[in-house]
């Protein structure tokens, strides 16, 4: 147990390691986006299955409610939250059209679009990032291993250099727990 413990340490540390010196650019690129989004009055999308469902959902609330201290709310939606939407889409239009409807339905050119997808190859990502692109919304892919079918049709990539699932995912929350920072320090609601 202690051997699992110190190589999961290490394989963490290493990937954390490679991802901050990897996408320090791409991170940079992604917060102006969202900064550009939400001073013209548009709002952020994030989606994902399974973990990354619950990081969508873990990141829309630190924008909407807060993050490190009260200040004004920052417009954020987890399109994985409502399971008549969900359910509904899924049953009758399939289940890689549950994020594509919803997105449909409420972006308008200008929003964010945030896929979560450890594989880059969640067929309900993809179809949600084809339908943003058709309507003038960027698109942000939180990805990792060799990005999949994502790549091609998203404008700003946070591609996790590791195949491992547990660290991608690690990497994930972090980097959008940064950019709830980020966001929060760049618009002027919080002191640095």
């Amino acid at each position: 147990m202690r051997l699992f413990y110190d190589t999961e340490f290490s394989e963490h540390l290493a990937v954390a390691k490679a991802t901050g010196d990897k996408l320090r650019e791409p991170f940079v690129g992604v917060v102006a986006a969202c900064v550009r989004a939400i001073k013209n009055g548009h709002k952020i999308f994030f989606f994902g299955n399974g973990g990354s469902a619950a990081d969508a959902q873990h990141l829309a609330t630190e924008l909407t409610i807060r993050y490190k201290k009260d200040r004004a709310p920052i417009a954020a939606i987890a399109l994985t939250t409502d399971s008549s939407a969900l359910t509904a889409a899924g049953n009758d239009m399939g289940f890689e059209h549950v994020f594509a409807r919803q997105l449909a339905a409420l972006g308008t050119r200008g929003d964010i679009a945030i896929g979560i997808t450890t594989s880059g190859r969640s067929p309900n990502v993809i179809k949600a990032f084809e339908v943003a692109r058709s309507a003038g919304i960027v698109t942000v892919a939180f990805t990792g291993g060799s990005g999949g079918n994502i790549l091609p049709l998203a404008d700003h990539v946070l591609l996790v250099p590791s195949t491992v699932t547990a660290r991608i995912q690690e990497m994930h929350i972090t980097l959008g727990q940064m950019l709830c920072g980020a966001l929060e320090l760049e618009l002027g609601l919080v002191g640095s």
